[in-house]
């Protein structure tokens, strides 16, 4: 488990975009929001990421960056973008099982054909720009996501009342 207030793993990963993107590179004026989704054969990851793409101008404004990763293979990846509607979400790819297990990622093992041998379970992560963590929310299912419109009235508050992050003792 990262505790708030201490430096996350290092994060490097290639987009569908085939660009790549590394955390550390990140210079948000806030946060970066990292949102660890189960993969293509998620219907509630399709649903909470569609929600995600809607609210990326609103993350902005906040000064904060989106990244939605997956233990996908990166043709898994890009038929995640074409078949969800997510067009402007950076989506990352390749996220191996040992680093999801870095970041504290709950690990299942498929039980249909229709899923990977193996695969995180969901996570959101608010990353300062120091590298060190804010808050995460970590699922043991596909169910009971925080949702976006909390998030961003969180994220008003954390920056109105210059709120400092809690659970490091």
């Amino acid at each position: 488990m990262i505790k708030p207030r201490a430096k996350v793993p290092e994060l490097q990963l290639d987009l569908i975009n085939d660009t790549q993107w590394r955390l550390d590179a990140q210079e948000s004026d806030s946060f970066t929001m990292i949102v660890f989704y189960r993969g293509l054969h998620c219907p509630k990851c399709k649903v909470q990421l569609e929600s995600l793409a809607k609210k990326l101008k609103d993350f902005s404004e906040r000064g904060v960056h989106v990244i939605a990763i997956s233990c996908n293979t990166e043709k898994l990846a890009k038929e995640t973008a074409e078949k969800w509607d997510i067009t402007e979400l950076p989506v990352g790819y390749g996220l191996s099982i040992e680093k999801a297990r870095e970041w504290g990622l709950y690990i299942s093992e498929g039980i249909s054909d229709k899923e990977p041998e193996h695969f995180s379970e969901p996570g959101i992560f608010l990353v300062r720009p120091d590298t060190t963590l804010y808050a995460s929310s970590i699922q043991t299912t596909p169910f009971a996501r925080p949702k976006f419109d909390d998030l961003l009235q969180a994220i008003d508050f954390i920056k109105k009342e210059d709120y400092p992050a809690r659970g490091e003792a």
